[in-house]
C-alpha cells in the first residue's frame, strides 16, 4: 500500500489513501471529538479508552481530538485524577495504538492541544499571557518561548496547537484582550512570525515542533462594543491592513493551520466565508494547509447567525467555503452524508478536505512515527531551563507606568514592605485564562516573590494581607491590611482582575490572609473569554481600599495584575509609581520583585492604549486623521500613549537621518538614528519606527508603527540604530483594493513611544 511507504511524495500517499476510503471514513477525519473523553484511568494507574471512542471509531473514524490532555473546570479533569506528563504521554499512546490497530485503513489521530501561553497539562510550564510578551517587544524571545512550548507539547504526543491568536484588538473591554499581543497589525505580525517559527521549527515531523494554528480568522478583535464574537463593521480596506496583515505574515512564514472566527464581518460569517477562506487565503496568499474551526462555529451558521435553514445546508456552507475539520462539534459527523446525499456538496469537495487533513497528518510524521517517548516527556514538561524563561519573559514585559520622585527601584534595605491586595498571594489571579490547575507551590506570587527575594529577614520585614476581594464590597479585611501598611516603611498594592476559573481551591479569609477551604465556589474572575466588561475601572473596593492606605502618607507602589487595561484616573494621579504586570504567568512573583528591587531594569512597553476614561474607546493611536476633535467632557488623548514605558535609566536619542531622502516607489532607504543610555544604570530601549502617509488617495491613519528594535545599552553607551524603510512600510491598499506606494511625502518618526520621537521627511517619486 502506497500510502504506508514513507519515500514516497506525500501527495502520492494521500491520493493512495484516498481511494481505499469509504464516505464514512472520510467524513471521520473531518470530526474531532473532545479527547479528554477518550480514555478512562483506573485505581491501579492503568489507561483505557473509553466505550464511546471505540464506537465512534467503528461507526468512521475519528480524524482528531481535542484537548486529551487539556485540563481545567469545563473538562471536570483535575490535579486528583488527572495526568502527570508521562503519564499523559502514555495515554496519548494508548489511544494512538488503538485508533491505528482497531481501524481498517490504520490511520492516526491528529491531536490538538491548547498553548496560547503553555500547553494546557498538568505540570506543563505557564507562560505569561500574549499580552505580556507582547509587552516584550521582544519576538527573538517569544521565539524562544515557543520552541519551549513545542518541545513540552510534542514530548506528550500533542501535534497542533490551537494558537497563536493573531486578533488585532479595537476595544479593550472585549474579554479576550489578554489573549493578544495588541491593537498593531505590524507588531501583531512580528510576534505572528515568531510564534510559527517558534512552534513548527525547521520540519514538522521533528519532536519537538508543533502545528501552528492561526486564530481568529478574521476581525474577532475588532467586534461591536467588545463583546465576544459580536458582529464586525469593518470595509475590505481596513481587513487587508489592519486584520489580515498578521495572518499573512504568518502564512508567508510557513503556518499550516488556520482556524476560522466566530464573527461575521458585513453579513458574512467567516466560518462559511468562500472570500477569506478561498479567494484571499489559498488563492491569494498561496496557503496548503488545513482550516478548522472553532468550537460549535457550524453549528451557530443555523442558530445563530442563522445563514443557513438546516444542520445539512450549514455543514454544506462550512464545508464548500473551504472548513477541512469541525473541532468539536457535531454537525460533520451529523449532517454531512446527508448533504452530499441531498446534494448540496460533492465527493470532490469531500475528498479536497479530507486530502488536506491526511497531508497534514503525513508532513507531522504521524503515519510513520505515530507514538511519544513517556520519558521524555517526564523531562522537558516544566524542566528548569523553561522556568527560568518564563521568568524572563515575565520581566520584560513588566511596563513601567509611573515612577514619581524614584520611589523605585525599592532598597532591599528597607525596613517593612507591607504587601496587600486581592492578587498579592493569589497564585491563580496571575495566571490567565486557558490555565491548568497548579500543584501547591508551583506559582510564585507576588507576595511570595518579595519573600524569596529579602531572604531569611522575611518572616518578620514582609506583612501580607488581602485587603479584600477583586469583586465584592466585603471591607472586612480592610482593618488588618490598614494594620500592616501603619507598621510598613513602604507598600507594594496587587491589585487589578482575575481570569482564573473555578479551581476548588476555596477562599481567602480577609481578615488574616490564610486560606479557607470552602464549598461555596466565589470567583473574582473578570476578564478572559466570554467575559466582556462595559467599563475598565477596578471592581469591588479594591480602589476604596487603596485610598484608604494612601491617607497613611507611607509610599505606595501599584501592581496591577489583570488581563486589559484599567482606567483609575485618580491613581492615575496620586500614586507615585505604577507597575503593569499583565498576567505575568508562574514566575511573575519573582520578576515583579526583580523590578521592584531593580536587579533588572524595566524594559517593557504598551501595546494598547490607555484610555483616560472607557468613554474614550476607540482609542487606538494609528486612529484616522478625520476621527474628530474631541467630548464635551474631555478630549482624545490617552493616559497612556501606545509604545510607552519607563525605565530606571534615560535615554537620548539623536543624529536622526534617511537615505537616500528621495527614493522611487519600488525603492528603499536606510533610517538611521543614535540612541545613548545617558542614565546611571544599564537598561533596554524599544526603538520605534512610525511612518505617516502626508497625502494619498485614500485617507491614512495619522501615524503606523512600521519597524522596531529592542536594544540593550550599558549606562554611557551609544549605539546606532537602523532601519530599512521600503514598499512594505510605505505601501496602502488604493481605491482598486490593490497595494501599491504612492508618490509623495512621508514623514518618519523614530523615538521611544508612538507620542515623542525625531522626525524627518523622505520622497517618493514615481
Amino acid at each position: 500500500m502506497d500510502y504506508k511507504n514513507a519515500s514516497l511524495p506525500i501527495e502520492r500517499r494521500v491520493e493512495d489513501l484516498l481511494a481505499r476510503m469509504t464516505v464514512e471514513e472520510k467524513i471521520g477525519q473531518l470530526i474531532q471529538p473532545f479527547g479528554w473523553k477518550a480514555y478512562t484511568r483506573s485505581d491501579d494507574g492503568t489507561i483505557r479508552v473509553t466505550d464511546e471512542f471505540k464506537q465512534q471509531l467503528a461507526e468512521g473514524g475519528i480524524g482528531s481530538l481535542y484537548g486529551t490532555l487539556r485540563v481545567d473546570p469545563w473538562t471536570e479533569v483535575t490535579l486528583e485524577n488527572g495526568l502527570s506528563p508521562r503519564e499523559g504521554a502514555e495515554a496519548v499512546n494508548v489511544i494512538q495504538r488503538y485508533a491505528i490497530e482497531h481501524s481498517r485503513l490504520g490511520i492516526p489521530i491528529l491531536f490538538g492541544e491548547e498553548c496560547s501561553h503553555g500547553h494546557m497539562a498538568i505540570g506543563a510550564t505557564v507562560f505569561p499571557v500574549p499580552l505580556t510578551i507582547g509587552s516584550t517587544w521582544n519576538p527573538e524571545l517569544f521565539r524562544s518561548m515557543c520552541r519551549a512550548v513545542a518541545a513540552e507539547t510534542r514530548s506528550q504526543g500533542g501535534a497542533a496547537t490551537y494558537s497563536p491568536v493573531l486578533d488585532v484588538v479595537r476595544d479593550p473591554r472585549w474579554g479576550r484582550t489578554e489573549e493578544t499581543f495588541g491593537e498593531d497589525p505590524h507588531l501583531v505580525a512580528e510576534f505572528a512570525v515568531a510564534a510559527v517559527q517558534g512552534l513548527q521549527g525547521d520540519r514538522l515531523d521533528a519532536e519537538d515542533s508543533l502545528l501552528a494554528t492561526l486564530k481568529h480568522f478574521a476581525g474577532y478583535g475588532a467586534s461591536e462594543g467588545g463583546r465576544n464574537g459580536a458582529p464586525v463593521h469593518m470595509g475590505l480596506r481596513e481587513l487587508h491592513e489592519i486584520d489580515l496583515l498578521p495572518f499573512r505574515k504568518a502564512v508567508e512564514a510557513g503556518a499550516q493551520s488556520v482556524m476560522t472566527a466566530y464573527n461575521e464581518i458585513d453579513g458574512v460569517p467567516c466560518t462559511s466565508s468562500r472570500y477569506l477562506l478561498h479567494d484571499v487565503l489559498r488563492e491569494a496568499w498561496g496557503f496548503d494547509g488545513f482550516v478548522i474551526t472553532d468550537c460549535g462555529a457550524i453549528d451557530m451558521l443555523k442558530s445563530g447567525h442563522n445563514t443557513a435553514a438546516s444542520g445539512e445546508e450549514a455543514a454544506a456552507q462550512a464545508l464548500t467555503a473551504g472548513v477541512d475539520m469541525e473541532m468539536s462539534g457535531s454537525m460533520f459527523q451529523v449532517y454531512l452524508r446527508q448533504a452530499l446525499e441531498q446534494g448540496h456538496i460533492t465527493e470532490d469537495d469531500l475528498n479536497t478536505a479530507v486530502g488536506r487533513v491526511l497531508a497534514m497528518k503525513f508532513r507531522l510524521g504521524l503515519f510513520d512515527r505515530p507514538y511519544t517517548d513517556p520519558e521524555r516527556a517526564e523531562k522537558v514538561i516544566g524542566c528548569e531551563e523553561h522556568i527560568e524563561l518564563t521568568r524572563r519573559v515575565a520581566a520584560e514585559g513588566i511596563v513601567l507606568l509611573k515612577n514619581e520622585g524614584n520611589v523605585l527601584p525599592l532598597n532591599p534595605k528597607t525596613g517593612k514592605i507591607a504587601v496587600i491586595g486581592p492578587n498579592a498571594n493569589a497564585p491563580y489571579n496571575q495566571l490567565g485564562d486557558y490555565t491548568s490547575p497548579q500543584p501547591p507551590g508551583q506559582i510564585i506570587t507576588v507576595l511570595e516573590g518579595i519573600r524569596r527575594y529579602i531572604g531569611e529577614d522575611a518572616d518578620s520585614r514582609v506583612l501580607y494581607a488581602p485587603g479584600c476581594r477583586i469583586q465584592g464590597d466585603s471591607r472586612e479585611g480592610f482593618s488588618h491590611a490598614l494594620a500592616c501598611a501603619a507598621e510598613a516603611d513602604v507598600i507594594v498594592m496587587a491589585i487589578g482582575g482575575s481570569s482564573a476559573r473555578d479551581f476548588g481551591e476555596g477562599t481567602i479569609d480577609l481578615r488574616t490572609g490564610a486560606s479557607v477551604v470552602t464549598g461555596l465556589a466565589q470567583s473574582d474572575m473578570e476578564c478572559g473569554e466570554g467575559i466582556d466588561r462595559s467599563t475598565l475601572h477596578l471592581m469591588g473596593v479594591q480602589l476604596e481600599l487603596l485610598q484608604e492606605i494612601h491617607k497613611l502618607g507611607k509610599p505606595v507602589v501599584v501592581v496591577y495584575i489583570n488581563g486589559r487595561p484599567i482606567t483609575e484616573p485618580w491613581i492615575d494621579e496620586h500614586i507615585p509609581a505604577i507597575l503593569e504586570a499583565w498576567y505575568p504567568g508562574q514566575e511573575g512573583g519573582s520578576a515583579i520583585a526583580d523590578i521592584l528591587f531593580g536587579d533588572v531594569n524595566p524594559s517593557g512597553r504598551l501595546t494598547l492604549t490607555i484610555p483616560k476614561e472607557v468613554g474614550q474607546l476607540p482609542i487606538n493611536y494609528n486612529a484616522k486623521r478625520t476621527r474628530g476633535k474631541r467630548y464635551l467632557e474631555t478630549d482624545l488623548e490617552p493616559r497612556y500613549p501606545f509604545g510607552y514605558g519607563l525605565s530606571y535609566t534615560d535615554f537620548h536619542y539623536g543624529n536622526l537621518n534617511v537615505e537616500p531622502a528621495v527614493i522611487p516607489a519600488d525603492g528603499s532607504a536606510a533610517v538611521r538614528i543614535v540612541v545613548t543610555n545617558s542614565g546611571p544604570r544599564d537598561g533596554a530601549e524599544v526603538v520605534q519606527l512610525y511612518v505617516s502617509d502626508l497625502a494619498a488617495s485614500v485617507t491614512r491613519p495619522e501615524k503606523a508603527l512600521k519597524a522596531f528594535s529592542k536594544v540593550f545599552l550599558k549606562a554611557g553607551e551609544s549605539r546606532e540604530v537602523t532601519f530599512t524603510v521600503g514598499p512594505e512600510q510605505l505601501e496602502l491598499i488604493g481605491p482598486d483594493m490593490k497595494a501599491v506606494v504612492e508618490p509623495g511625502e512621508f514623514r518618519i518618526r523614530v523615538g521611544p513611544d508612538s507620542k515623542r520621537g525625531e522626525a524627518v521627511n523622505l520622497r517618493v517619486e514615481g
